[in-house]
């Protein structure tokens, strides 16, 4: 392993000396603009190449101090508390009239209105508490912060139960699930999958008359352009809806609770997310969920990420009989995306694909065949490996870049499935059978 993956991702990066941030992501994750396999390690050297997905700000509220809810945040020390002018609209208006055509046709305006009256019922707030050991000039001391943020009711099998993502129950102790109505009980967690940033809570107390259970739609049939809405609780400010449309489909963003792999096929979104967010639903114009709502990148204005609702679907069952999800594919490469110029360097006429980098040693491409590169050299500036394979298509599916890749992978690949991969060597086109793998467990508690 080397870069990011040698700097200890699987914990979260601490601040020292008694900072107002008691969370963040690592340091590394700042500084390495890379694409991840979404299956082993950083590949190197993309540059400003591709968008640095990597520097994602986890929407979760958290703070020390009584009140306090602060930005946990990659790369800063700048804090926003509570009473921080935001860009998260609470206004209830209808949107989409104008909205694109997608495919010849327009997307179906969504009445904001009547799905903040008919789910807002649904939505929670995930509230704990986390320590941390910081250092001070007095010594070591442990600080203990408050972490918040959001959740929606599901039912499964006659029970409810509260979906939300793993960041925001990772380490959390004396967890709380706060009801629209403003009643808490104690909660605590069934299952999760740091891998997918999800996370489902049991609150066995609470009477039945507390859960609204929300209908989760597969997001497979989402489509750029379609309107959407988030319910969660920015800043704390709870019941708090904004509006947007998909903006993409198919991303990929790194978290540090994933370790060294990347969430795959992921949406896009336009409506502003904040701190406190996190976990929250994302709303299709049917008020049916088709997301949970987990990160935005730093710094940006409307563009937020969604874990799609296919992973709740797929998931849940074995988060909540297994605690966590044991079936995501694993090929055992580190990639970097394909580009003019590199295509050129590396002696390959197609211009798209996946490069590989590195192949690990016994790991399912190495035992089928696939070659890494072994020359570095220097690219428009970033540093490669080159001479390895270049990965054009899945099962007659072509794939363009990493995205393409790991949303493939995510979506049609399970542990023992054999594909056909599609591989240029050089300007040679070859197809490889490769029996997939299932991804090494998390060191999250997933």
């Amino acid at each position: 392993m080397t870069g990011a993956a040698s700097r200890g991702l699987n914990a979260p990066c601490l601040i020292e000396e008694c900072t107002n941030l008691i969370i963040r992501l690592p340091n590394s994750m700042e500084k390495q603009k890379v694409s991840w396999s979404g299956m082993d390690y950083p590949s190197r050297g993309l540059g400003a190449r591709r968008i640095a997905l990597i520097v994602v700000l986890l929407i979760l509220a958290a703070g020390l101090g009584a009140g306090a809810s602060y930005f946990v945040v990659g790369g800063s020390t700048a804090t926003a508390a509570t009473s921080t002018t935001t860009t998260t609209s609470t206004s209830t208006t209808t949107v989409g009239g104008g909205s694109p055509s997608v495919g010849g046709q327009a997307a179906v305006p969504i009445d904001a209105v009547q799905i903040y009256r008919d789910e807002s019922q649904s939505v929670v707030t995930v509230d704990g508490y986390i320590s941390a050991t910081v250092n001070s000039f007095f010594g070591p001391i442990t600080q203990t912060g408050e972490v918040l943020g959001s959740g929606f009711v599901m039912n499964y099998k006659n029970a409810n139960y509260v979906v939300t993502n793993f960041h925001v129950v990772n380490g959390a102790k004396n967890m709380t699930v706060i009801f629209w109505d403003g009643n808490a009980y104690p909660a605590s967690v069934v299952g999760t999958d740091s891998y997918s940033d999800l996370a489902i809570v049991k609150v066995p107390t609470a009477p039945t008359s507390e859960f609204h259970p929300l209908n989760i739609s597969s997001s497979s049939s989402v489509q750029v352009g379609d309107p959407v809405a988030a319910i969660g609780n920015p800043f704390g400010l709870s019941g708090s809806l904004t509006v947007g449309v998909v903006s993409q489909l198919g991303r990929t963003i790194t978290e540090a609770t994933a370790g060294n792999y990347s969430i795959a096929d992921v949406l896009q979104f336009s409506a502003p997310i904040n701190p406190g967010n996190s976990g929250g639903p994302l709303f299709n114009s049917n008020g049916q969920v088709i997301g949970v709502t987990t990160a935005t990148v730093n710094g940006s204005q409307g563009v937020g990420f969604a874990i799609p609702s296919d992973a709740v679907l797929r998931e849940r069952s074995s988060m909540i009989a297994n605690g966590t999800f044991s079936m995501h594919p694993y090929l055992g490469i580190g990639t970097a995306d394909l580009f003019y110029w590199l295509a050129q360097a590396n002696g390959n006429n197609a211009t798209y694909g996946v490069l590989i980098e590195n192949v690990v040693a016994g790991g399912p491409a190495a035992k089928a065949g696939i070659q890494a590169g072994t020359k570095q050299m220097s690219v428009q500036g970033s540093t490669y490996l080159l001479g390895g394979d270049v990965i054009v298509s899945m099962n007659g599916t072509r794939i363009v870049n990493h995205d393409a890749l790991a949303s493939y992978l995510e979506e049609h690949a399970v542990p023992g499935h054999v594909l056909n991969v599609g591989i240029m060597r050089g300007t040679t086109l070859k197809t490889i059978p490769l029996t997939v793998g299932a991804r090494p467990p998390s060191g999250n508690g997933a």
